[in-house]
This record gives C-alpha cells, structure tokens and sequence, in this order.
C-alpha cells in the first residue's frame, strides 16, 4: 500500500458532517474576543490556555470532554463573535479542501447575553456565507437540542429548525450527555422537524449502548447516526442500519478521547467500512481534539490500514450521505468523482522522480 502524506490528504476533496461551531475555534480568536468582552479566561496566552480547551487521551469520559466547551462558549455570546468563528471554521476548512460541512451548534447556549434564538441563527448563517463568498466551499446549518436541557427547549429548538427550513438550515440534532437522558423524551421535537420534511440526525451509540442508536432510529426517526461506534455490540440493529444505508458520522480521533473507543487500534470504522456500512469521517471538535478533516483521514491510513483507494470511498460516502437536495448533490458528485479518478499523491511523483 502506497503511503500517504498528510500534504496528499489536505488536496483531496473533502466533507465534514459532524463538526460543532463551538468546538472548533482558534485559540488566538478566543483570547481576542475575551479582551475585547472583557471575559475572564483561565490563561492569557495560547500555550497556558491550550491546557483548558484542547482535550487528550488522558481525558476519562465524554462528561469531562464537554468542560472545555466552558471556555469557548464563554465568549460566543454576542452577534459579531458568531459571524467571525463562522466564518474561521468555514475559512480553516476550505484551507484543507473540505467542499461541504455542515456546522452544527446549540443556539440556546449562546443567549447569556439576551441574544434572541433567531439573531444568534443568522450570526451564524451570515459567517458561513462570507465564508462561501471568498472560498471554494459549500455549508449548511445543523441546530442541536440538548439532552440534559429540558425536552421543552428541544421543541423550541425544532420549531426555530423549521423557521429557517431553506434559509441555511438543513438539519436538527440532538446532543449533550447521552447516559441517563435517553432520545425517546425527544420525540415531539423530531416530530415538528419530520413533520416538516427536514432531515435529521442524532448523536448515538457514542457515551451509551446500542440501543441508543435503536431510539435514534426508531423512535426519533433519524436520517444520520452521530458515532454510532457503540454499534458494534448489535450484529441484528447493525445489520439494518447496513440495509437501510443509515449513514455513520464517524470521529475517530474525538471517540478515543471521549473514551467511546478505548484505543484507535480498536476503532470500529474499519469494521464497519469491510462490512459496507455508509461511514463518513469527520472533525467533531477541531479545537478540543486539535484534529482537522486531513489528519482524521491520516490516522486512518497509519493506524487502520485504509488505502488511498478506500479513503476516497469514504470521501464519496460523505458526499452521498450531506444533508443536500438531490440535484446538488448529484452534481457536486459527479465533480468530485471526476477529481478523484485524476488525483495523484504528489509523495509518489516524487519517489519517482528519485528513481
């Protein structure tokens, strides 16, 4: 198997389905923004503070991951910081070739300053359209209801969801510690969403067992699985999450982190690629697991054994699986497919070139 340079993997076309907006800022832009709001951070610097945001494989469950988004969240809360860590996260993505990302983020977290749910939507969508702008990359808008916040806020959630349906919003969510807040509280916010032919997905099978997953589908009437690598402790649900072509918005760097996976070695993507499962890779938190879609697929390579051959399958399982309208889609396929088939890793042009 040829091997593959992070440089190759940074030029392949690219999508991330599962990254959080408040996940996924620049340490620099943190402490600007907390100067200019005068908000108390635990360091001034970005070595002191990379401690409090950026997450290890020491970290002991997805509960303690979630602390670092103390201190994100902390300076998100006024209309100007929406627009520009919108805008970052799309502009650091289209600088390693990601074509399409969906952003996903809970607008009730950033109200501590009184923003109304609707601005802090278009905060957002307004980031991610100057982004469009100025680069080669497409996005659309995931809004998350929490699942330890009452199924009450999710109902608001769903109905602002449906407000900004063909606005830049393409899909509801539903996040937050999934252990002892199961999705089937949850119903009547996927009902508004599906009822209203929104898609949708949930953050399952990742901090709980299978049948957490089995909710998300059955009950809540997911499109998506986020995770998912719980999965593999059902062969009948996988099996029908395989028929049914559910697709997978697989982490790998986050779950190891998160203590979901308890070494990359064991990661379950690489079972679930060999089984024909539809598996996307994808961020989760670019800042807390200091990841990007590049590296992601890097790790793939090294540690799971996928050839370039297989990444660019899974590439396109990204591509097919993005919260788009058919015809969109169908032809941001067929370009990204033609660029596969003449992509050549310039590692190997220069090992020939030594020949």
């Amino acid at each position: 198997m040829a091997k593959l340079t992070l440089q190759d993997l940074q030029r392949l076309p690219k999508t991330d389905l599962h990254v959080h907006l408040d996940g996924s800022l620049r340490l620099e832009t943190i402490l600007e923004l907390a100067e200019q709001q005068k908000v108390k951070l635990p360091a001034d610097s970005p070595d002191k503070l990379r401690p409090f945001v950026q997450v290890g494989e020491e970290c002991k469950s997805l509960v303690e991951y979630l602390r670092a988004f103390d201190v994100t969240l902390s300076v998100m809360q006024t209309y100007d910081a929406l627009v520009r860590t919108a805008f970052e996260l799309a502009e650091d993505a289209a600088k390693e070739n990601v074509r399409y990302m969906e952003v996903r983020y809970s607008p009730i977290l950033h109200q501590q300053k009184g923003q109304t749910l609707h601005n802090i939507v278009q905060a957002v969508l307004e980031g991610l359209r100057l982004a469009e702008r100025k680069y080669n990359i497409r996005t659309g808008v995931i809004v998350c209801g929490i699942r330890h916040i009452s199924p009450e806020m999710s109902n608001r959630l769903a109905d602002l969801t449906v407000a900004f349906k063909n606005k830049g919003v393409v899909g509801f969510d539903l996040a937050g510690a999934e252990e002892d807040f199961p999705a089937k509280k949850f119903k009547d916010a996927f009902g508004r969403v599906l009822a209203n032919n929104i898609n949708c997905t949930l953050h399952a099978g990742e901090a709980y067992g299978p049948e957490s997953v089995h909710q998300a589908i059955h009950l809540c009437g997911a499109h998506r699985i986020g995770h998912g690598v719980r999965l593999i402790e059902d062969g009948d649900l996988l099996n029908y999450v395989n028929d049914h072509r559910i697709p997978l918005e697989m982490c790998p760097s986050s779950n190891v982190q998160t203590k979901a996976v308890k070494k990359m070695e064991d990661h379950p993507i690489r079972l679930f690629y060999d089984l024909g499962l539809r598996v996307t890779v994808n961020t989760d938190n670019r800042l807390m697991t200091n990841t990007s879609v590049s590296k992601e697929c890097l790790i793939m390579h090294e540690t799971l054994g996928f050839s370039l051959e297989e990444l660019q399958e899974v590439i396109i399982m990204g591509f097919k699986s993005a919260f788009l309208p058919y015809a969109v889609k169908r032809a941001m396929l067929a370009e990204v497919v033609s660029e596969l088939k003449s992509f050549k890793p310039k590692s190997l042009e220069v090992k020939k070139e030594h020949l």
